[in-house]
């Protein structure tokens, strides 16, 4: 995951990454956190997509709660077209530290509205790439004989992986509801350890079974992602991502924020040593 740097910096870490043999290149999408220098991801992902030709591309994540869904749809088919068919959709409520919810006007506070948006922001999503004039009638958003063209390359949509917070049935539901999901903790920030990985996993299969029995019908795959810092040793970095795919967890998306370890200088040296065991 690319984190910091100018706008250049991130392309090239994208390039960097595909020749040394990572499956997914990914940045993040902020408008104002703290006082590092952000770019908005849509135009980033475009700018890598037409210059990459294999690497899985997204952000995270995408904070649907304040985005106009119509948008994130007409956004990620584009991309999706450019890269032809590598794009995926990691999405999540935002964070309030984020200015661009806690220092504007008209940007939900509350996480169970943010929540509610989310929802029907992926109902319309799914709808809008079907191609097809379509309608909705939400609490907050309605729409009425849209058309989204054209589809997207992948089929049957551009894959969505939610944010599933450990210990939260509701977002463990909305997760298994798609294609993938991004774990992560509630209320503290710390590496989810190999057992809540598998934890997790068991629950969302149950949930996805129940899902099927309500009638709902899912993709075949179902991606399990985590993310966070290896350690720095070959040897225990292996059998730390050993251990979490054994858990079930099938990406793993190596996320540096610490200044420190995660410089423009040094993700373009962790991007060239390429994947652990390589």
């Amino acid at each position: 995951m690319s984190t910091y740097g100018t706008v250049d910096h991130h392309v090239r870490v994208a390039h960097e990454v595909e020749d040394a043999g990572w499956d997914g290149f990914f940045t993040w999408d902020g408008i104002s956190i703290g006082d590092a220098d952000t770019w908005d991801p849509w135009v980033l992902l475009g700018a890598v997509a037409a210059s990459t030709r294999r690497v899985a591309l997204g952000a995270l994540v995408f904070p649907l709660a304040r985005r106009r869904p119509w948008k994130v749809a007409r956004e990620a088919l584009t991309v999706d077209h450019l890269s032809h068919g590598r794009l995926v959709l990691p999405v999540g409520l935002g964070v309030l530290d984020d200015g661009g919810f806690g220092r504007v006007s008209g940007e939900a506070a509350e996480l169970r509205v943010r929540a509610e948006q989310v929802d029907e922001a992926l109902a319309i999503l799914e709808r809008a790439w079907t191609g097809e004039a379509f309608s909705f009638s939400g609490r907050h958003h309605t729409v009425d004989g849209l058309v989204i063209a054209p589809r997207p390359v992948q089929r049957p949509r551009v894959p969505v992986w939610p944010v599933a917070g450990l210990g939260s049935r509701r977002s463990m539901r909305r997760a298994a509801r798609w294609d993938g999901a991004v774990l992560q903790t509630i209320g503290e920030e710390r590496p989810l350890t190999p057992s809540e990985v598998a934890g997790a996993v068991a629950m969302l299969g149950e949930l996805r079974e129940e899902l099927r029995a309500d009638g709902h019908v899912l993709s075949d795959t179902f991606d399990v992602v985590v993310q966070g810092e290896l350690p720095t040793d070959a040897v225990h970095a292996r059998e730390h991502l050993s251990a979490l795919a054994e858990a079930g967890a099938t990406w793993w998306v190596e996320a540096r924020w610490d200044p420190r370890t995660a410089g423009p200088d040094a993700i373009l040296g962790l991007a060239r040593q390429g994947p652990p065991g390589t």
